[in-house]
């Protein structure tokens, strides 16, 4: 078996899409300047990611960033988080895929191709291209709108990806990333790798499902197997999404370091690349003076960061200057206070 691999990639939101799962860290990141997208950008770096999936540009018919797509706006102390964290992505040499969904309430929406939703999806997607592509940090999109797999992947889902994509990459960056969920149920055989093959997407990151209890560690590997072989005859890279987290009540917590070793151990040696979701909320550098999460996501990240360290695997050299502010936003010392908590409506 290939050795357990560290994490190299992970998801992040400007405002968590279930705003009871995301309560430890919701009000910390609508309150961040653009300096303070760079260095939490500088410590994911720092903590060995060099992928970036943001969550998504939108939520609920509201945008993160200035658009004429959308015209309401989630209020946030930064004007333009998204021109912030590609800037910060840029100087830092790291690849960050973005969000193209979350239009509609409910935010998974629909996968039919009429209604104004739909318009809305490549009419942002145009706008984005236009307005960020000329960051190299921009290298492609992730859609939220995930496929449920059951078994196989549904077929509409699959229509829905390979019409979006290909419309995605007349505009600019050329990569697909999606997530699936519903991993655990996944029947690896001939079907199933047809339907890769059809998938014109770059990369699939299954959901691993240990995070929200739907699945043991050993059926994981035996799921992950299956799928490494259906990767291979297909030809396309396998990626996982190893889940940080634990539920008390509704909200996400960082899970037990003991867990995600297992994890670690279970699913990474299995796949080419570990991505996680995520470490924004879950782990904090200790110290860190943007701080976002519970205080136990500070003895989450030093358990982890030991742990490689054992292992002979060290952090990525990463620059020390601060960020310059995006051109959209604020600085810290810009004329506001800091505001309260972005309420969901």
């Amino acid at each position: 078996m290939s050795m357990i691999k560290p994490l190299t990639g992970t998801w992040f939101d400007f405002y968590h899409c279930n705003p009871y799962e995301g309560d430890t860290w919701n009000a910390a990141t609508q309150q961040f300047t653009a300096e303070d997208w760079g260095l939490k950008l500088e410590e994911m770096a720092g903590a060995g990611m060099d992928t970036l999936v943001l969550l998504s540009v939108a939520l609920h018919g509201k945008a993160f960033y200035p658009s004429e797509v959308m015209p309401l706006r989630w209020d946030t102390i930064c004007l333009d988080p998204l021109e912030a964290v590609l800037a910060a992505a840029d100087r830092l040499g790291l690849s960050l895929y973005v969000g193209l969904g979350f239009f509609t309430t409910p935010i998974m929406g629909s996968l039919t191709h009429d209604g104004e939703h739909t318009v809305q999806k490549y009419e942002v997607a145009k706008e984005l291209a236009s307005r960020y592509g000329s960051h190299p940090s921009f290298v492609g999109w992730y859609f939220p709108v995930e496929a449920a797999i059951r078994s196989y992947f549904p077929e509409p889902y699959v229509f829905y990806a390979n019409e979006l994509a290909m419309f995605c990459r007349t505009l600019g960056p050329s990569k697909v990333l999606i997530a699936p969920f519903g991993t655990r149920s996944a029947v690896p055989d001939d079907r199933f790798v047809a339907q890769l093959r059809s998938l014109d997407v770059d990369y699939i990151a299954y959901q691993d499902e240990l995070g929200v209890n739907r699945t043991s560690f050993e059926a994981a590997y035996r799921t992950y197997s299956g799928l490494r072989e259906a990767h291979d005859r297909a030809g396309k890279p396998l990626w996982a999404d190893l889940e940080l987290f634990r539920f008390q009540g509704k909200v996400l917590m960082p899970a037990d370091f003991e867990r995600v070793k297992r994890q670690l151990e279970t699913v990474t040696p299995l796949v080419d690349k570990a991505l996680c979701y995520q470490y924004l909320g879950m782990m904090n550098k200790p110290g860190s003076p943007v701080f976002a999460g519970h205080v136990s996501s500070a003895e989450l990240y030093r358990a982890y960061m030991d742990y490689f360290a054992e292992m002979g695997i060290g952090r990525l050299r990463i620059p020390t200057a601060t960020p310059e502010p995006g051109r959209h936003c604020r600085s810290a010392s810009d004329d506001s206070a800091r505001k309260p908590p972005l309420q969901l409506s």
